[in-house]
């Protein structure tokens, strides 16, 4: 009985014995939450120039890498013959112009004046008729005389109504001036096709640019349909990136980040998010961002290249803060229980967390400065505890 009452009693030492454990005394400090992803340089737009001309190349001015300005010849086709086509619709054009010119200068007046002269015309026919007609009333005037006169009046009436009508077709109304003012249209239409046929054998470029891809040389045969160049438009640089959509309740329009290259380790620089796409792409589960340069874009940034983005989605500039690892699951996700030292034993305390890092949380409520929270959240509630080594 003495043998077993020893025993009991060592249990009982053992069990009650202060078991050591590493503490932390909590203090206000600040917490930073970043995202750290890859993205890629693009150009607001990039354009495949093409001609819509079939013909020779005749040269090209550009190389890649290039910076173009806006409607800078890149590359010139033959034209010998689309300028002979020019001149002979603009020597068309000279005769169109001219006939009505002629037209309005000359034919309007001499058809008014042959009217005049025809008009003039009948009514001397018509006196001599009625003199002719009393006349051979008296006698004087054999019938022959009479119906020689009637003739000369109808000739008159006749020659009269002719002129009448064409005086009539060159009044500026008149279908004469509409023909030939419809060929001077049609002639100045045919110029204006000639020149921009002419114009297209130059390939301009569209925008401010620069040349990332070249694909044309001198002498080639080129058809509409083919790309010859590649430019990216000169424009606010954007950086895209695919982001895991887990973390899209992280991500804020206007959030701040830190941009590298690897080819240029020693020269990052900032740039801030905005736009986050309205869609999750489904194939990859992931969601499209957009951050833009504050400022300047480095010079060093090239179509296409990939770059390391350290966004910052969370920032407390005083905060008292723990480590994940010390926590005790709780009931919900912004609740969780973790063991205090107090009075020498291991004290449960329910929590309420804030901003949360890969491994570190922001305490909101349930423990205060100068606290000693106990790194090992296994121990079991009320257990003594020696903390080992300084707290």
């Amino acid at each position: 009985m003495l043998a077993a009452v020893l025993v009991a009693a060592a249990v009982l030492a053992w069990r009650s014995r202060p078991v050591a454990a590493e503490g932390l005394v909590l203090q206000t400090q600040p917490l930073l939450r970043t995202l750290q992803f890859s993205a890629r340089m693009q150009t607001p737009a990039r354009v495949e120039l093409g001609s819509t001309l079939t013909g020779r190349v005749e040269r090209v001015a550009v190389r890649e890498g290039e910076r173009v300005a806006a409607g800078a010849a890149l590359v010139q086709l033959e034209d010998d013959e689309l300028r002979a086509a020019l001149h002979q619709a603009e020597a068309t054009l000279r005769q169109a112009q001219a006939r009505s010119a002629s037209q309005r200068a000359v034919a309007l007046p001499g058809a008014d004046a042959a009217l005049q002269q025809a008009e003039a015309t009948r009514a001397a026919a018509e006196r001599e008729l009625a003199r002719s007609r009393e006349l051979v009333s008296q006698g004087f005037l054999s019938p022959a005389r009479l119906d020689e006169a009637q003739r000369s009046l109808a000739v008159a009436t006749a020659q009269r109504d002719a002129a009448r009508a064409q005086a009539l077709a060159n009044r500026p109304d008149g279908p004469e001036l509409a023909g030939t003012d419809a060929q001077r249209q049609a002639a100045e239409a045919a110029v204006q096709l000639a020149r921009a046929r002419l114009e297209q054998a130059t390939l301009r470029a569209p925008a401010a640019a620069r040349v990332i891809a070249r694909q044309v040389e001198p002498g080639q045969i080129v058809q509409p349909g083919r790309a010859l160049l590649t430019l990216a438009v000169t424009g606010p640089t954007e950086l895209i990136a695919q982001v895991d959509e887990r973390f899209l309740g992280q991500l804020r329009v206007g959030q701040k980040a830190r941009v590298l290259a690897d080819a240029y380790p020693q020269q990052a620089f900032d740039a801030v998010l905005a736009r986050v796409a309205p869609a999750v792409d489904a194939a990859r589960g992931a969601v499209e961002v957009v951050f833009v340069p504050v400022g300047t874009p480095p010079e060093f940034l090239r179509e296409d290249m990939t770059l390391s983005v350290e966004a910052v989605t969370g920032q407390r500039t005083q905060a008292l803060v723990l480590p994940l690892s010390a926590l005790r699951p709780g009931p919900a996700e912004a609740e969780a229980r973790v063991l205090v030292w107090l009075d020498g034993r291991a004290t449960e305390r329910r929590v309420t967390l804030g901003l949360r890092t890969l491994d570190q949380a922001e305490v909101t409520a349930g423990l205060a400065a100068g606290d000693t929270l106990l790194l090992n959240p296994q121990i079991a509630p009320g257990t003594r505890v020696t903390l080992r080594g300084a707290p």
